[in-house]
């Protein structure tokens, strides 16, 4: 528990009801021998504690998993003098800091996808390997065509689309690759799928109720948005079964330590299947090899197909009774607005998209507002999806009436991925109360592309404004929303130090942020953001001993080398996990 509970009212504490307390006297200075676990002492080159009151150190006490204190082996002495220990000196060359934090990732999401063949425009770091960049369409067909039309029965699945790179790829042109093998390309976003004339007739997809759904397109092959939810049933029994959603848990558990986490946040379970991936999730991670811990968000669009949101707020006060110490759920929950940013289904304000084309509700504004009441008369703590300035001001909107209706403070109403934006709309963010998760790496991946593609040079530049955010004062976070990005903190910070796209150049300048407030967002402020501000994202007296373990100093490095620091790995409730190197 967070407090402390006496038997008596605090007013009653006195010299009679507890004497021991009033007439105890200060300890002799000796070890208590097997009164309680040892301490140990982790050295290191550098201790950053994001703590800006005692800022670093060079040694850290650690009890039964919790931190005792941070400082110097002298400073650390009142507590060594009383105490057995013992000092760990394996870090000494090496610098510490909170362990990172990654506030929306997606685990199942992830171990749907992480089986899957990658054929991606950009190259890919995994920990068993890496994927090639694929930069256009004829090598996109190419490398389809290699993997894709040995003769197999079972589907393939592949991940890593871009019609902006590949552009654009029917059910047609699968079909002339493989006609017999049913082949299934999961876009970039995640947001949409293509599917040739095998996959569709394979999973009975052509259908009169389907072919009627504003967001399946059969003739192509395409289900995106919405849509997608009927083509994620019919694909369920192949992507949640042990074969292949085991598999991707065990390798989501790699990716996530690969990037020195110790905790993520599972921004929306029930994608696919609630029990189904609760269930895997405790069998691959609720156990003593799983060196991270993941906090979970219920995906209310998805665990509502009736619509009745208030049988979805009975349930979901339910979760909590599931909790382990390393899988639990709290008082979060998260709605949406507009559509995929990878899918330029974002709802885009004036003057829009360069081909006038429109954007995508995932929740009409009618349902999101009615959701969005009925969580924060509740007292939740609301997660919004908003990629388009369209879908930020929806959210913004219906967060002003609300505050109208019941005031409330510190309520930690957050706007994730935060695409597209104006700083009229960052500057009512701060009036309202409102925090951020930035997905930063749209700004790496797509500016220079959508610049010239899809929403012009001024917004492109300007996307993810962690730099108004700060000017502002507005907590945020930094987050992967993996696989839309690396799961790695370090590579998010270095998008968010120094706005540098693909091609090299800077982008928005004035939109760059310091490296201090860099890693506040991956350690404390991502804490704030999941309100676990209490127990992890600072080594302070009584939070969880949780660190990252790095080989070289990010404050003494160069911005740009940011991303290429070597992680050697974390320490999880004070016991090291090293990286596996092999």
């Amino acid at each position: 528990s967070r407090w402390f509970h006496f038997p008596l009212p605090l007013s009653n504490l006195n010299a009679q009801t507890l004497p021991c307390f009033a007439t105890m006297k200060q300890p002799e200075t000796t070890i208590f021998e097997g009164a309680m676990a040892d301490i140990t002492v982790y050295t290191a080159r550098k201790i950053h504690t994001m703590e800006p009151s005692q800022p670093d150190g060079t040694a850290i006490a650690v009890r039964d998993g919790t931190i005792l204190e941070v400082g110097s082996l002298e400073s650390l002495k009142p507590w060594l003098d009383r105490y057995s220990h013992h000092v760990d000196t394996s870090f000494a060359d090496k610098i510490i800091l909170p362990g990172f934090i990654d506030p929306h990732l997606h685990p199942s999401m992830a171990s749907v996808i992480l089986p899957m063949q990658f054929i991606t425009a950009l190259e890919w770091k995994l920990p068993w390997g890496t994927s090639p960049a694929i930069g256009s369409r004829a090598a996109y067909l190419e490398s389809l065509a290699s993997f894709a039309s040995t003769p197999d029965d079972r589907p393939f699945f592949t991940w890593g689309y871009h019609r902006d790179w590949h552009g654009e790829i029917t059910r047609n042109d699968i079909d002339a690759i493989c006609p017999d093998r049913p082949v299934v390309i999961w876009h970039r976003s995640f947001h949409e799928v293509i599917m040739n004339s095998a996959a569709l007739a394979r999973f009975e997809l052509e259908t009169d109720a389907i072919s009627n759904h504003p967001q399946i397109d059969l003739e192509t092959g395409k289900f995106f948005e919405t849509g997608l939810r009927l083509a994620i049933a019919a694909l369920n029994p192949i992507l949640m079964s042990p074969e292949h959603f085991g598999l991707g848990m065990a390798r989501l558990k790699q990716v996530a330590h690969f990037g020195g986490h110790t905790l993520v946040g599972d921004m929306g379970i029930g994608i696919f299947n609630f029990d189904v991936e609760w269930q895997a999730a405790c069998a691959s991670l609720d156990n003593a090899d799983t060196p991270f811990r993941v906090h979970y968000t219920p995906n209310i669009l998805a665990l509502t197909p009736s619509g009745d949101f208030e049988e979805t707020r009975a349930y979901i006060e339910t979760l909590p009774s599931l909790n382990t110490d390393r899988l639990f759920f709290s008082d979060h929950v998260k709605l949406f607005t507009d559509g995929a940013f990878f899918s330029q289904l974002m709802m885009v304000g004036p003057p829009g998209y360069l081909d006038g084309h429109e954007g995508e509700w995932l929740m009409v504004p009618e349902n999101f507002e009615a959701a969005a009441r009925l969580f924060w008369h509740a007292g939740y703590k609301i997660h919004v999806h908003c990629t388009g300035d369209l879908g930020l001001e929806l959210a913004l909107d219906v967060l002003e009436r609300l505050q109208f209706e019941k005031p409330r403070v510190n309520h930690r109403f957050t706007i994730e991925h935060l695409g597209l934006s104006t700083p009229d709309q960052i500057r009512r963010m701060k009036d309202l109360g409102a925090l951020a998760s930035v997905n930063i790496y749209y700004l790496h991946e797509l500016s220079d592309i959508y610049a010239r593609e899809a929403i012009g040079t001024a917004r492109a530049h300007t996307m993810a404004r962690v730099g108004t955010l700060s000017r502002f004062s507005i907590p945020f976070a930094l987050h992967s929303d993996y696989t839309m990005a690396p799961a790695q903190p370090l590579n998010s910070a270095w998008v968010a130090v120094n706005r540098q796209n693909v091609t090299g150049a800077v982008v928005g300048p004035e939109e760059r942020i310091s490296i201090d407030q860099a890693l506040r967002a991956i350690t404390i402020d991502a804490a704030y953001v999941l309100g676990l501000e209490h127990e992890i994202g600072s080594l302070q007296p009584g939070k969880r001993a949780d660190f990252t373990v790095l080989e070289e100093d990010p404050y003494d490095v160069p911005p740009t080398h940011l991303r290429d620091i070597e992680i050697w790995g974390t320490v999880f409730g004070g016991v090291p996990a090293p990286l596996d190197k092999n």
